[in-house]
């Protein structure tokens, strides 16, 4: 549906299709344009040019907004019918190219009319400021000149036209406001999508591509601006477009954010750990040896910033070996890193390594690629790769990739050719056909595997002179690190990925352990339950990443949604009912939905966190009541870590604490 449909459209009904707001703003324009004429040709021929033509610039301005929003209104109004169009004839999995071009097109002409409108807005407001300076200046110094410039000679006259000028002045910020805090949208979207939530789906997805492009265009990425095809920037525009498809219920932006708000105030105490099994030491001890790896692979200003916000440059620059640019050259050169190698010297300095102890490493990524290291370790006979966690655009795209991806036999060749793994764990990989994991994590594991052993099976004891892959020519019969412990460590995606890796390298390197530090569940329930051998995850109270899912997300908005359609106008009690009704829905029948929340969930398949999984909790100390209120900061100090069940992690927690919770130190 074209430009023909929009044009031909009546004007009444473009007229039911506007926001209220916007049609005031349109009389408000209109006055500015009356008001500021006429005090621009009342002035007096004494009023210096500048300030009376000042009146008529306003009005100016005025009429170039009425313009803009015509024509915004125009091109919206085109997009909207393209879209709603599209989707009610065969639903956004059957459209063609042609058609996704041709609302790309729509979208972006909309796009760029609400930017000139911002533009003129930004005019307004400097003519507004301008005015009051001309207007405050000469009233405060109480100048002749000025009262009979603004006022005129008839003292008759100086009282309408206080009245007209005070009015002017009003009108004028009220515009200028207004159009601050109410948006660029002349049009209300839902007269044209209603309910549809295919009409609502495709609407955002076209709004997230675009932010997510000019986003990572401000960032340095240029490439992806002109990109047109279904990349990786559009397959997480498309998610993200399914998670705001909330709005097809009328349900709005802040109405979502009270509902989570409710169900934050409403945060179940925790239960009782005294039933949980505690975990074992030996786990922890080489987990807390090794995390430190796992931190200090964030060699960009990430770990600076959080832990000193004001000094972070400083420390940072400290970090990477700015102040002894001398021995740059001792440093071993990193794929991707800066010409005085300052990611090798911030990666050693944070671990206080030799530079010889870092082996090969990268920091640039393309494709999905993960920012590595290989250090060895001879005085524990240890060889570990660290992976980083999230820290670049990129990082973030390889997080929304979250769609299922089918797990090769390659990919499990850990669990099905390991001869260290138990039998019924390998039966079980073997039986339950297909397997699937997170989308972006697998593709950057594959990736990976290729950079630093692409060998296949049965190649480690190939000569010395025959081996290509990096870890096969370590590890390798004879080599420097043969008989050597593995280790893959990371954390937030960075552990997800070391998973996956671990997985895949667990048959051709038997004595491997892969140590996760706030992973994203990225494997099915049965992969998860097999590598619990050789995979360890660690969750820290309440951290979001070890929750966040596709599914865990429907369900949280779900959920709030339905403590909002339940009965909006109840009073708080009812509320606090509602809400705890809501957070006992994951109870029933033991599989955490219930049949409302399913159907917003639709097909989607549960990931999980793999491995053993071990939860530190913080302890807090028991206190008197009244001690409570002398105490400023109480501080954590004691933690306790146990075994958890996986499925106790398919929620996410509101807390004051999730995302402070998943920070690297934490």
């Amino acid at each position: 549906m074209g430009d023909s449909t929009a044009e031909c459209s009546p004007l009444p009904s473009k007229m039911k299709n506007m926001r209220c707001v916007s049609m005031l703003l349109g009389l408000s324009n209109v006055g500015l344009v009356l008001i500021g004429g006429f005090l621009m040709l009342s002035a007096s021929p004494s009023c210096p040019a500048g300030d009376n033509y000042s009146f008529g610039l306003v009005s100016v301005i005025a009429c170039i907004r009425i313009g803009c929003m015509a024509a915004a209104a125009k091109a919206q109004h085109s997009t909207a019918i393209t879209i709603a169009g599209h989707s009610m004839e065969g639903g956004t999995a059957s459209i063609t190219s042609d058609s996704r071009l041709e609302r790309q097109r729509r979208y972006r002409r909309w796009l760029w009319w609400t930017r000139f409108g911002m533009i003129v807005n930004a005019m307004q407001f400097l003519m507004a400021l301008y005015v009051m300076l001309i207007i405050v200046k000469g009233f405060y110094r109480q100048e002749a000149d000025s009262m009979v410039c603004f006022l005129g000679h008839d003292m008759k006259d100086i009282e309408w036209k206080k009245f007209v000028m005070l009015s002017f002045l009003v009108l004028m910020w009220l515009v200028v406001i207004t159009q601050c805090f109410t948006g660029t949208d002349v049009l209300r979207w839902r007269s044209f999508y209603a309910t549809h939530d295919t009409a609502w789906r495709a609407h955002y997805r076209e709004v997230f591509d675009h932010g997510i492009r000019e986003a990572l265009c401000c960032l340095g990425r240029v490439k992806y601006l002109s990109v047109l095809e279904e990349d990786e920037v559009y397959s997480v525009a498309r998610l993200l477009g399914d998670l705001v498809a909330y709005r097809a219920t009328g349900t709005g932006h802040l109405e979502l954010l009270a509902g989570l708000a409710l169900l934050q105030s409403d945060k179940q105490s925790p239960e009782s750990c005294d039933d949980f099994i505690e975990a074992p030491d030996t786990r922890l001890q080489e987990a807390t040896l090794l995390h430190q790896f796992a931190e200090a692979a964030y060699t960009g200003p990430l770990l600076d910033f959080g832990r000193n916000p004001v000094l972070f440059p400083f420390l940072w620059l400290y970090r990477q070996g700015v102040l002894s640019p001398w021995t740059c050259k001792r440093r071993p050169i990193l794929d991707g890193d800066n010409w005085w190698r300052g990611h090798a010297a911030a990666f050693l300095k944070y671990v206080n390594l030799p530079p010889e102890s870092l082996r090969h490493g990268r920091v640039c990524q393309k494709n999905r690629g993960v920012a590595y290291f290989i250090v060895v370790l001879h005085d524990i006979q240890t060889v570990v790769i660290a992976i980083r966690g999230t820290e670049t655009p990129e990082d973030l795209i390889t997080d929304g990739l979250c769609r299922e991806s089918n797990l090769s036999e390659n990919d499990l060749d850990g669990l099905i050719n390991c001869s260290h793994v138990h039998p019924n764990n390998r039966e079980t990989i073997i039986s339950s056909y297909p397997h699937f994991g997170h989308s972006g994590i697998v593709e950057s594991a594959r990736e990976l595997y290729m950079k630093i052993d692409c060998l296949p099976r049965g190649t480690l004891e190939v000569s010395t002179s025959e081996r290509t892959g990096l870890l096969s020519s370590l590890l390798g019969c004879g080599c420097e690190c043969e008989g050597y412990k593995v280790r893959i460590v990371g954390h937030s995606l960075g552990g997800a990925v070391a998973t996956l890796l671990g997985l895949r390298l667990k048959g051709r390197y038997p004595n491997l352990h892969v140590y996760a530090y706030g992973p994203l569940p990225c494997v099915d329930f049965a992969t998860a339950e097999a590598c619990s051998d050789f995979v360890t995850s660690i969750v820290y109270n309440d951290e979001f990443s070890s929750r966040l899912s596709v599914n865990s997300v429907l369900r949280l908005l779900a959920a709030a949604i339905k403590v909002l359609s339940d009965d909006s106008s109840a009073n708080s009690a009812v509320i606090s009912k509602l809400v705890r009704k809501i957070m006992s829905l994951r109870k029933r029948n033991g599989t955490g939905e219930s049949s409302e929340l399913a159907e917003a969930i639709g097909e989607m398949k549960e990931v999980f966190l793999a491995g053993l999984v071990i939860h530190i909790v913080p302890q807090r100390t028991n206190i008197f009541p009244i001690w409570k209120f002398l105490v400023v900061n109480e501080k954590e100090s004691i933690y306790k870590a146990y075994v958890a069940k996986r499925g106790d992690f398919k929620d996410i927690i509101l807390s004051p604490y999730m995302f402070l919770d998943h920070l690297p130190w934490r």
